[in-house]
């Protein structure tokens, strides 16, 4: 049998040993080739623990990280029911944005007259009640004003009390002539049965002809006398008629007159500029010895007990707002707190058409972008009387837009 040349090689260098010692070498090298070869490690890691102390180790963990699981996926499912029951029940009917803002009706005072400003009678940022005086005017001028104008009326008044007694006169006038001419008319009749008398006697010769032609004159006297009294009654009428035109004429100077004085009284009272509702005045941009001009604006009051919010909500969500629905508010001031208010109403259009510019979209370059429709949002009035909300403030609002198991309309209700 040929032997390898390793076997050569290894006999050379080594010696064969004894026959006892080459069995239990050849046992071992059995052994050895029955075990797997283990590849040396470069870095050996520590000495493992026995199998055993791991085992060991284990046993009393394991119960407790099993239970650990098994509640960590309980709460799991119990919040994945909880949540997925909220949604179905509750969520799935909210509406909610953070585009959404408190505002109030800010009025705007001005000046309706010019003249310089005397005083401010109320400080920054104070509460004022509708009729309360906030600034002064210097009025001099004005008071000046009323009284010449007043003057005027009171001469008014005595030139048609003139003119209403030359009126009265004017008829005693017109009484007289008609007094003259029933006098003429009178002494017609007797100059005239004078003058037939006369006439007849002159025919049958029993009168002269010089007592004929007096009596003739005389009766044309009377008749000329009784048109001068005509004229004079006409006449006397028609200048009652005058004065009575112009006394007209004079009460009607004297409506203008009163109107002129009325007006100048107006423009008195303008001197004392009253706040015109209840709310905070701000916004001061005058100070006294300001000249102002009528319309020119003096400053703000805000009436913060009747705010209301307006929410921009997007037009993918109007599909279920309608006004009545109860709205959830919070706000980043009063933290902590949930505020309840109503949907009022919705806005006719979208922000974007009430701009100064509307955009064109006919030009060709087309981004389509989801618009926002304002929502107002009316608040309780207990709660705007706290003063807590401020125009301007910041909120989110959450519309429940689930129907009334009722069908009853919150706003029909009230």
């Amino acid at each position: 049998m040929a032997v390898p040349a390793r076997d050569q090689v290894a006999r050379v260098v080594h010696p064969e040993p004894d026959a006892s010692e080459t069995d239990v070498s050849r046992t071992a090298g059995i052994e050895q080739r029955a075990r797997p070869v283990e590849q040396p490690a470069t870095d050996a890691p520590e000495a493992a623990p026995p199998a055993d102390a791991k085992v060991e180790s284990a046993k009393p963990k394991s119960p407790t990280r099993r239970r650990v699981l098994v509640g960590v996926g309980a709460v799991a499912i119990l919040a994945g029911i909880y949540f997925g029951y909220h949604y179905m029940v509750v969520g799935r009917y909210m509406v909610t944005t953070d585009d959404a803002y408190v505002r109030a009706n800010n009025t705007t005072m001005g000046a309706k007259i010019p003249g310089h400003i005397a005083k401010v009678m109320v400080g920054d940022n104070a509460r004022v009640g509708a009729g309360n005086v906030v600034f002064m005017i210097d009025d001099g001028d004005y008071r000046l004003a009323v009284e010449s104008a007043r003057a005027k009326v009171d001469t008014q008044q005595a030139t048609i009390e003139r003119i209403g007694r030359q009126a009265k006169a004017q008829e005693s006038a017109v009484e007289q002539a008609q007094a003259q001419l029933v006098s003429a008319e009178a002494a017609i009749k007797r100059a005239e049965a004078d003058f037939a008398r006369q006439e007849s006697l002159s025919t049958k010769g029993f009168a002269s002809k010089a007592t004929f032609d007096v009596s003739q004159a005389g009766r044309d006297q009377a008749q000329a006398a009784v048109q001068g009294a005509k004229a004079a009654l006409d006449a006397a009428q028609t200048q009652v008629d005058v004065i009575n035109a112009q006394k007209a004429e004079a009460e009607g100077q004297l409506q203008e007159l009163r109107s002129a004085l009325a007006k100048a009284v107006r423009d008195l009272s303008f001197t004392t500029v009253r706040a015109p509702v209840d709310g905070i005045f701000s916004n001061r941009i005058v100070n006294v010895g300001d000249y102002v001009q009528p319309g020119q604006r003096l400053a703000n009051v805000v009436p913060i007990d009747d705010v209301y919010i307006d929410a921009n909500y997007k037009e993918t969500q109007l599909g279920r707002l309608k006004p009545g629905q109860h709205v959830s508010i919070t706000v980043d001031a009063v933290s902590g707190r949930t505020i309840k208010g109503i949907v009022d109403s919705l806005a006719p259009a979208s922000g974007s058409v009430f701009t100064l510019l509307p955009p064109d979209n006919a030009t060709g370059n087309f981004t389509k972008v989801v618009q926002r429709v304002p929502v107002r949002i009316r608040v309780p009035f207990s709660v705007a009387r706290e003063n807590l909300l401020r125009p301007g403030m910041s909120v989110v609002t959450t519309v429940n837009t689930k129907p009334s198991p009722d069908g009853v309309d919150p706003i029909a209700a009230r």
